[in-house]
């Protein structure tokens, strides 16, 4: 089986035969979270994200000749950042930690080679969460788990401008992900209405800020929507996920991947 599949539409006993047949089997585990996007993106936004990479990771391991399993997505994380919307809805950091570790561990001990954090919400103390469980289970366990950390500078200097600014929560970043993923779900009239509006999060952080009030955005957005598109969401996802394939064949000792043909394959265009 080269193919992605979910391991929420499987049964047991295809489960099973997959991971008694094929080796090596990646399984990868989105983390999302439950929060305000702007006036014109879904709450569910980063759960959308998150399980959007997985299955991308998915398709390019299968090109890699490994196989991957989706699992369903952790919608309830760390957010206390957007805690003064409505429909914003988060865990604790131990809750989450305890929850990351059981899943993870619970993967590898059915028979899977590696196990894949895969995370779209970037507030700070959730990713503090998710380094802290990978870490705990990667170096202290010796456990085969990866997570390809967006926010770490080697990663992050492969996407967007606007994703290296910091001002890019339900920006343009975010918005051009969902219209890739999810474009029935964005509130076209809503967007068009939205005027740029840059404020460096990450300077916010580093000076003390603890929501989005401390920070000015006050519709809970930050970034340029309006300049977002599907083409932009397509490219940006097919890097991402070329992260995430990179840290899991690393993992299984292949450190270099590359296409069937050998080449090594050429980043994808940001625009249209």
């Amino acid at each position: 089986m080269t193919r992605a599949a979910r391991l929420g539409e499987m049964t047991y006993a295809a489960l099973a035969a997959l991971l008694r047949d094929e080796a090596p089997v990646a399984a990868l585990v989105p983390a999302g979270a439950t929060e305000a996007h702007g006036p014109h993106l879904p709450l569910g936004t980063d759960t959308i994200l998150a399980e959007g990479l997985a299955v991308e990771a998915a398709r390019q391991l299968a090109g890699r000749g490994v196989s991957a399993v989706v699992f369903p997505p952790v919608a309830y994380t760390v957010t206390t950042w957007a805690a003064d919307f409505p429909g914003t809805v988060g865990t604790e950091p131990e809750a989450l930690r305890r929850t990351l570790t059981a899943v993870l561990e619970r993967a590898l001990d059915m028979g899977f080679a590696v196990a894949a954090l895969v995370n779209a919400h970037l507030e700070p103390a959730n990713v503090a969460v998710l380094r802290g469980v990978v870490e705990d289970l990667a170096r202290h366990r010796g456990r085969p788990v990866v997570f390809a950390d967006q926010t770490r500078r080697r990663y992050a200097e492969r996407l967007t401008e606007e994703f290296r600014s910091g001002s890019c929560h339900a920006g343009r970043y975010e918005t051009s992900l969902v219209l890739a993923l999810a474009p029935a779900l964005v509130d076209e009239r809503a967007r068009a209405g939205l005027d740029a509006h840059h404020v460096p999060l990450h300077e916010h952080i580093a000076q003390g800020a603890t929501s989005f009030a401390d920070c000015g955005l006050d519709r809970a957005y930050c970034g340029d929507p309006a300049a977002a598109t599907a083409g932009e969401g397509r490219a940006v996802l097919a890097r991402q996920a070329a992260m995430t394939v990179e840290a899991v064949l690393a993992r299984l000792g292949d450190e270099a991947p590359r296409p069937p043909d050998g080449r090594a394959a050429p980043p994808p265009p940001e625009r249209d």
